[in-house]
């Protein structure tokens, strides 16, 4: 059957979701079932183990490479087109696979987000289906997006050959639900995600950053411990992570569910794309065998090289967990002196962790907020939502289960 799409790219009005604690609206509560939430989501009852064993054929084994922090792969690079997409966030690796995923016809659709018509950061969930329009995808989007709520409505167009671009909590779902979606193929491209809010909520982030924020048209989060801004006009800004205004926001600026999730590095994708391994180049898991696929596609368009690993990053996990302790005791958090600034911003990127510890750092760095956040917040659900793996993570640095945060099985 050929798809039969009303426009390109197709973006349907969606239903509101269902109200729910502990939430990033991934879509499932938007469907004709929304009471699938409860053995889909991340935030519930998650089983790692099992999906892992599902989607990769065996479950993250921590004596092999890096797989305790970063799940499953078989293959760690770092990335980059040599031919750079204009309008991408790196080099626009990630939509180039969906790109060739279509041209191929591996799949008749691809599931990921453009920007809302009326705001550029908000990402509005999209259904596309020529290769050409993937470029309305290249960019990094800010805010909670329901793309899983598009699963029916691919389905209901006739594909049956499906990719979906998605952060963690969707993947999560995605993956939990995959076997009675009925999709005779799915590709499954993931990007690591940590630390979202509200769009509304980064508008004010912007506002901190610049005096005139609506100008401001690329943040990025880089691995050289800086914030990389762009303008209208053509200005660049790069700020020190030590000098972002982040003990001005409001303590809930960032929901719940962002500061407790354990699956900063997407470890349920075919392929996980990001930048915390890539040094100034994208960062590239390949897990599986149609992983490797849909990298091979690009042939000669893509440079490989192994990831570099350089830095200790145990200091910096302590300084975290600290100030995270304090912040979730309601307490103020240590402000670094200002003359200080300067000197620590200029060590960091040429002693700090870079490449792989860096990307380890953040791995041990997001499981302590998992931990001492819900023990502070939600502690009823420390023993449903802490997978065994983080403990073991966290067991050098001292967090280790109270009575109670584990199950007797563990």
């Amino acid at each position: 059957m050929t798809p039969k799409i009303p426009a390109p790219p197709f973006c349907p009005e969606l239903d509101p979701p269902v109200s729910r604690s502990l939430c990033t609206d991934c879509g499932i509560s938007r469907t004709a079932d929304p009471k699938r939430c409860g053995r889909a989501c991340q935030f519930i009852t998650p089983d790692y183990p099992a999906l892992e064993t599902r989607v990769h054929g065996r479950p993250r084994d921590p004596e092999q490479g890096e797989e305790l922090f970063f799940g499953p792969y078989r293959a760690m690079w770092r990335a980059q087109l040599k031919e750079p997409r204009a309008g991408a966030q790196w080099t626009g690796l990630t939509t180039r696979l969906a790109e060739r995923l279509l041209e191929t016809g591996a799949v008749q659709g691809v599931l990921c987000v453009v920007p809302d018509p009326r705001d550029k950061w908000r990402p509005k969930p999209a259904l596309i289906t020529r290769p050409q329009d993937m470029a309305q995808a290249r960019g990094m989007r800010m805010g909670y997006a329901p793309t899983l709520a598009l699963l029916e409505a691919a389905r209901a167009l006739g594909i049956t050959r499906l990719a979906v671009i998605g952060i963690p909590c969707q993947i999560y779902a995605l993956r939990a639900l995959e076997q009675e979606l009925g999709f005779e193929r799915l590709y499954v491209i993931g990007t690591p995600c940590s630390d979202n809010t509200t769009t509304e909520n980064f508008h004010e982030f912007l506002a901190l950053l610049d005096e005139s924020p609506e100008s401001i048209t690329y943040l990025e989060f880089r691995a050289d411990y800086k914030v990389e801004l762009r303008f209208e006009d053509g200005r660049q800004r790069l700020i020190p992570f030590l000098s972002l205004p982040l003990s001005d926001l409001r303590p809930d600026f960032f929901p719940l569910t962002c500061r407790t999730c354990v699956d900063y590095t997407n470890a349920l994708a075919d392929i996980t794309v990001g930048y915390m391994g890539g040094q100034g180049q994208q960062w590239v898991l390949v897990r599986n065998a149609r992983g490797q696929e849909m990298l091979d596609l690009l042939g000669a368009e893509v440079a490989l090289a192994p990831p570099g690993d350089k830095g200790k990053r145990a200091a910096a996990v302590k300084g975290f967990i600290e100030n995270t302790r304090l912040a979730a005791g309601g307490l103020p958090l240590r402000r670094m002196p200002d003359w200080v600034r300067p000197i620590v911003s200029w060590i960091q990127p040429r002693f700090g962790p870079r490449g792989v510890e860096f990307a380890r750092a953040r791995v041990e760095m997001k499981a302590a907020e998992t931990i001492l956040h819900l023990r502070r917040q939600e502690p009823r659900r420390m023993k449903s939502m802490v997978p065994p793996h983080v403990w073991t993570l966290m067991a050098p640095y001292g967090l280790t289960p109270e009575e109670g945060e584990t199950s007797s099985e563990d």
